[in-house]
C-alpha cells in the first residue's frame, strides 16, 4: 500500500474531527465532498449555510449533508467562544466586544472550535495567507508543552529504495523557521521525530545535518548542531539521535561507518534535521527535482493542535490528503 493510502486508511480509523474555514472555496467543497463520502474524517465547514449547500447543490456534490455547517456569524457557542478569547488574551487588551467580532472570522472560530476541545484539527491557506492562518493558531492554540517553534517537515519518497526508511526520508525545518538556535534546532527534531512516528509509521533515526563530521570542522555553526543534538538527547533521552553530521555519512553506510565509526545512526538515518531554512529548503527541492523524488509537505510540526496551512495554488487532492495528514497528526498526539 502506497504512504497516501496508508495514511487515508488510519485517519479512517481514528476518525478525527477536521475544521475546514474556507467554505466558500470551491476546491474545499470539492474536497470536503471526497473526505466525508471516503469517511477519512468527520469534517466541519465553516461558513453561510444556505451558500455552502446552493454551492454544493450548483457543482453536483452529493456527501455534504455528511458534514457540519456551522455559521460564523450565529452558532451556538459564540458566547462561549468569545469568553475563551477575553481568557486567554485579556493581557492583550481583549475586551468582550472585540471577541465577538473576531470569532465571526472563520480562521478565528476554527482555532477556538479546537483550544475548547470542539475540533481536532484545522486545514486552511487555499484562500488566505499563511500569515492569516497561523496567527490566531500562536495566539490560541499555541506550541505543545516543551516547544516553542513551529516548523515544516517534508516526506520525500524517493525511487531509489536503498535511502531512508525503504526510499522514504524526512526533512526539516524546511518551511517555517529561518535561523534556529541550538534550543528552537532541538526543539525541531524532537517534534520531526513525533510526526514521523504519526504520519510516516517507521520509528525516527535522526541525523543533525552539518558541513562537519564528529568534529572534521571547527566553527560556531558546528557547535550550534552539536549542541541541539545534546539537548535533544537530554529533552528525549529515547531519541535515536546523532549529530553532527554531514549528509553523505547520514545517509550512506560505508561513508558513515568511515566518518563516524561506532555511530549507530550514521549510514542509517532516515530522518534529516537540517541546521538552517536556506539549507532545507534548498535541500527538499533539489532532491525533489534532480531524484524526481515525491515531497508531501510541507506538513507544520509544533503546534498544540495540527494546523496545516495549504498553498494558495492547491488542487483538491492537496486538500484531501493534507486533512488525511492532519487526522494522522492529531491521533499521534
Amino acid at each position: 500500500m502506497e504512504l497516501l493510502d496508508q495514511i487515508k486508511e488510519n485517519a479512517r480509523k481514528l476518525n478525527r474531527r477536521i475544521v475546514l474555514p474556507e467554505a466558500f472555496d470551491e476546491r474545499m467543497l470539492k474536497a470536503a465532498d471526497i473526505l466525508v463520502r471516503e469517511k477519512i474524517a468527520r469534517i466541519y465547514l465553516l461558513g453561510d449555510p444556505e451558500k455552502i449547500l446552493s454551492d454544493a447543490s450548483a457543482l453536483g456534490l452529493r456527501s455534504l449533508s455528511g458534514a457540519t455547517i456551522i455559521n460564523p456569524l450565529n452558532h451556538a457557542n459564540k458566547e462561549k467562544y468569545a469568553d475563551l478569547m477575553v481568557e486567554l488574551r485579556k493581557h492583550k487588551g481583549m475586551n468582550k466586544d472585540a471577541a465577538l467580532q473576531l470569532i465571526e472570522d472563520p480562521l478565528y472560530l476554527g482555532t477556538l472550535m479546537i483550544k475548547n476541545g470542539d475540533a481536532d484539527g484545522e486545514v486552511a491557506g487555499a484562500a488566505n495567507a499563511t500569515g492569516d492562518v497561523l496567527r490566531p493558531a500562536f495566539q490560541y492554540v499555541k506550541t505543545m508543552p516543551g516547544i516553542s517553534v513551529v516548523s515544516g517537515a517534508f516526506i520525500m519518497i524517493l525511487k531509489d529504495k536503498e535511502f531512508g526508511e525503504n526510499g522514504m526520508l524526512i526533512f526539516a525545518d524546511c518551511a517555517v523557521h529561518p535561523d534556529p538556535n541550538e534550543n528552537e534546532l532541538a526543539e525541531i527534531a524532537v517534534a520531526t521525530a513525533k510526526t514521523t512516528r504519526a504520519i510516516a509509521g517507521f520509528e525516527p533515526r535522526l541525523a543533525m545535518l552539518s558541513f562537519s563530521t564528529m568534529g572534521s570542522a571547527s566553527h560556531d555553526l558546528v557547535d550550534k548542531v552539536t549542541n541541539a543534538t545534546r539537548i535533544a538527547r537530554e529533552m528525549d533521552p529515547d531519541l535515536q539521535i546523532d549529530g553532527e553530521l554531514q549528509a553523505d555519512a547520514a545517509i550512506i553506510k560505508a561513508i558513515g561507518e568511515k566518518k563516524a565509526p561506532g555511530s549507530k545512526i550514521a549510514g542509517n538515518a532516515n530522518v534529516l534535521i537540517f541546521p538552517s531554512l536556506d539549507a532545507g529548503n534548498i535541500a527538499y527541492k533539489l532532491v525533489q527535482r534532480l531524484a524526481h523524488a515525491e515531497a508531501i509537505g510541507p506538513i507544520l510540526q509544533g503546534m498544540a493542535a495540527p494546523i496545516n496551512d495549504l498553498s494558495r495554488g492547491c488542487s483538491v487532492s492537496d486538500i484531501v490528503n493534507l486533512v488525511a495528514i492532519t487526522a494522522n497528526q492529531a491521533g499521534g498526539m
